[in-house]
């Protein structure tokens, strides 16, 4: 769904709305619940049997209490379990979070919930079932392939959605990334100091010719001008294109930062620094090759450059990498994290590129989440009065608890990468 129908379709009016439950027109992926009725047996055995060994409390209807759990421990509520286990039968953990943004299942803590389970992820299905995950698994649609005109729309999708709603939960900094904390910091400040570190590892001071892949709101290009570079930044989103060249001209330094809407491929140049904060996470696997070579080429004799990449274990990238998820459904379409053995992989094969420093910092990105999340509840009415209806507001939710929850099992890192060509 493009992000124009999907804010049409975030409206709060209609006879859904009154019945407490989602708009089925505006949101047809939701409109009945799957008729998998064996499939749903075997959900339900297997979710009971998972949930035993987790530190979590299941509430059932009716007053039963199942799962590992004790006083203290992550509550999940199960609403409608004839629903619920539909839902995950035929569609797994798409139509576990679908669960979720239709209200069968709810919970007060849903990250504290969500990390249970990432902790024990690779062993929730038994191993005899694990083998047939090929073909229970949903497969990407075609037209989530990231070529240059697939790419427009899947950014679209997601950074167009609304520049105001972007701002109710960001900082000032409108920086859209993991921040990087020292004690005692403000958010603003943990993103500024993360952006510093960027900078500082590519060797951005007075003169430097900076290209910036992924400009986001700007932020960084602002900081990159403020110590006397001169930038160009590309986005595929016209929403950020237009609020970054807004805030370039209030802080004047429009003269010396170039913001342009470009795909990565179609880059021309050379620049003694490329920058790239969490663009690499929206490339996909097929075009990581042509996403390196392209800081390879723009990049002069002798410059450096720092890519920030969310990973994850080889391992789980490699099961994962053909397969849809409730996340490519309905927030980033045509994504993959990559691991930092296919980023080392990519750069050996396709560049003269090398990682000579690497910093990670994944439990930061944790505190980053649970700070946007209670920015996003603690403004759940201005983001109503944007456009945005409750089953909209729900996906949100589970969408920064469940990445909240990822980086807090460990099943998330987050790395800033530095490059630099290989000595002959």
């Amino acid at each position: 769904m493009s992000a124009a129908r999907l804010r049409a379709a975030s409206g709060t009016t209609g006879s859904a709305a009154e019945r407490g439950g989602p708009d089925t027109e505006r949101w047809p992926g939701l409109a009945a619940v799957p008729d998998a009725p064996a499939r749903a047996l075997v959900a339900r055995r297997i979710f009971l049997n998972a949930v035993r060994g987790l530190r979590v409390r299941v509430h059932l209807p009716g007053g039963r209490v199942v799962g590992g759990g004790g006083f203290g421990d992550p509550v999940m509520r199960i609403v409608r379990p004839d629903e619920f286990y539909r839902r995950i039968g035929a569609d797994g953990l798409i139509g576990f979070g679908e669960a979720w943004m239709t209200g069968a299942w709810d919970a007060d803590d849903p990250t504290g919930v969500l990390t249970v389970f990432a902790r024990r992820l690779d062993s929730l299905v038994p191993k005899p079932l694990q083998k047939l995950r090929r073909w229970a698994l949903a497969v990407r649609p075609a037209d989530e392939e990231n070529t240059p005109s697939g790419a427009r729309g899947n950014i679209s999708r997601h950074y167009d959605l609304s520049n105001d709603l972007f701002a109710l939960f960001l900082d000032e900094t409108m920086t859209y990334s993991s921040a990087l904390f020292e004690p005692g910091d403000e958010l603003a400040d943990a993103q500024r100091r993360k952006i510093d570190a960027v900078l500082d590892a590519a060797a951005v001071g007075e003169g430097t010719r900076v290209l910036e892949i992924g400009t986001g709101w700007g932020e960084l290009a602002l900081r990159a001008a403020a110590r006397g570079a001169e930038v160009v930044t590309i986005t595929l989103s016209e929403e950020q294109r237009t609020l970054a060249r807004r805030r370039f001209a209030e802080a004047g330094v429009a003269d010396r930062v170039d913001v342009r809407l470009c795909d990565y491929r179609e880059v021309s140049g050379t620049y003694d620094a490329v920058v790239s904060v969490e663009m690499i996470e929206a490339v996909g696997e097929r075009y990581w090759p042509a996403y390196f070579a392209a800081i390879d080429r723009a990049l002069a004799p002798g410059g450096r450059a720092c890519v920030q990449s969310i990973t994850m274990a080889d391992d789980r990238m490699r099961a994962a990498r053909d397969t849809w998820t409730w996340m490519h459904k309905y927030v980033f379409p045509g994504g993959l994290i990559p691991s930092t053995e296919a980023i080392d992989g990519a750069l050996a094969e396709h560049t003269r590129l090398r990682v000579v420093q690497r910093r990670d910092f994944g439990p930061h990105y944790a505190e980053t989440l649970r700070l946007w999340r209670d920015g996003f509840l603690a403004r759940a009415e201005e983001v109503e009065r944007l456009g945005f209806d409750a089953t909209f507001r729900r996906m949100w939710e589970f969408y920064l608890a469940y990445c909240e929850a990822g980086f807090r099992a460990g099943y998330l890192g987050v790395s800033q990468l530095t490059l630099a060509r290989r000595v002959r």
